[in-house]
């Protein structure tokens, strides 16, 4: 996977500017605040649909004006791909695939890949679960469109489930429906589990070999899928929903399922969570989005697009050094403030207003 164009208008800090990125190792060079992220963004937002920084579309296009566009240039391996989106203050985004609008996000998915890293993704391992189920979610969307879908299933039929739970204040009436929702979410919980676990069984061995890589070989790195249930999940599931209907009743949400799933993550015996250095934290969260390109390159035959935003700050000149020697798999943009080593690399230097 390559990005070889990107075309910003009105996006974020961008009037109207045309990026041109080599097939290695790009170096987004500019001081704070000058619109280095807002690249990576745009050619994330190609990829998947969505913004890593914003749910609010209103707020990628340039202050003062009314739409913007992004428009990428990919080869995704086999041929030329290109992605149009439109954003307008008015009504929904736009997106086009090599000038055809498609209606869902999930027609984007898979087209192309990206894995996305900056120094904020220390939420994947420092804060909720949400965060790490969030990093799942994208990852495993991007070459399973089948998931995409059985994940926006699942929100919807628990989203009912819950609604039921809170709209009737007799538990008897809520006894009569709820069992229609409890075979429903069981059923796609088990197949999202499935794939989760698949996932992740693949990821790890990937993700021990870039921490201990990373890390020059002092510190070994333990990955735990953690879920309300190991084994006949749907079946487990259903058998507690059951179980514990007046908990939830009283809660007015659904205690059980693939939405409360998590990863635990432990270097040399301890969890980072809790006890990890932020160098030990940084290095696990980076570590998890190098085994995704891994993972990325077995599921579809090609590394997806690496994008790195203002790592090398954050890490020792060594770590440094050995992720620039990692990159050389795949087409890495990297933002920086500057660049004190002689490196080879195509440089783009950023200013603001451009």
């Amino acid at each position: 996977m390559k990005i070889k164009k990107l075309k910003l208008k009105n996006f974020r800090s961008y009037s109207d500017k045309v990026f041109e990125f080599d097939d290695k190792l790009n170096v987004l060079v500019g001081q704070n605040a000058q619109g280095k992220t807002n690249v990576l963004e745009a050619i994330f937002y190609a990829v998947i649909g969505k913004s890593f920084k914003t749910g609010k579309e209103k707020d990628l296009i340039k202050w003062k004006e009314d739409s913007a566009s992004i428009e990428a240039d990919f080869f995704n391996g086999y041929r030329d791909l290109s992605v149009k989106i439109l954003f307008n203050k008015e009504r929904k985004k736009t997106v086009l695939v090599d000038g055809v609008a498609i209606h869902k996000i999930g027609e984007l998915l898979g087209r192309t890949c990206a894995v996305f890293f900056s120094p904020n993704e220390l939420k994947l391992v420092k804060e909720s679960p949400e965060d790490r189920r969030k990093f799942l979610n994208i990852a495993i969307s991007q070459t399973n469109k089948r998931y995409f879908y059985l994940l926006a299933r699942y929100e919807k039929v628990l989203a009912s489930r819950n609604k039921l739970l809170k709209s009737s204040g007799n538990l008897d009436v809520v006894k009569e429906t709820i069992d229609i929702w409890n075979r429903s979410l069981c059923d796609i919980a088990e197949k999202i589990f499935i794939e989760r676990k698949a996932f992740v069984e693949e990821m790890t061995p990937y993700a021990q070999k870039a921490h201990e890589y990373l890390s020059g070989g002092s510190e070994n790195l333990k990955i735990e899928y953690k879920s309300d249930f190991k084994d006949n999940f749907g079946q487990n599931m259903y058998k507690y929903l059951e179980k514990n209907l007046e908990k939830d009743y009283k809660l007015g949400y659904t205690t059980v399922g693939v939405h409360r799933d998590d990863l635990a993550l432990f270097v040399n015996g301890e969890e980072v969570k809790n006890f990890g250095s932020q160098g030990q934290q940084r290095t696990v969260a980076l570590s998890l989005k190098l085994a995704e390109l891994e993972c990325n390159k077995n599921r579809v035959g090609q590394y997806p697009i690496l994008l790195l935003d203002d790592v090398f700050s954050e890490l020792d000149d060594e770590r440094r050094k050995r992720l620039l020697n990692f990159t050389r798999k795949t087409q890495t943009i990297v933002t920086c403030t500057e660049i004190n080593e002689k490196i080879d690399a195509k440089i783009i230097k950023i200013t603001k207003n451009l």
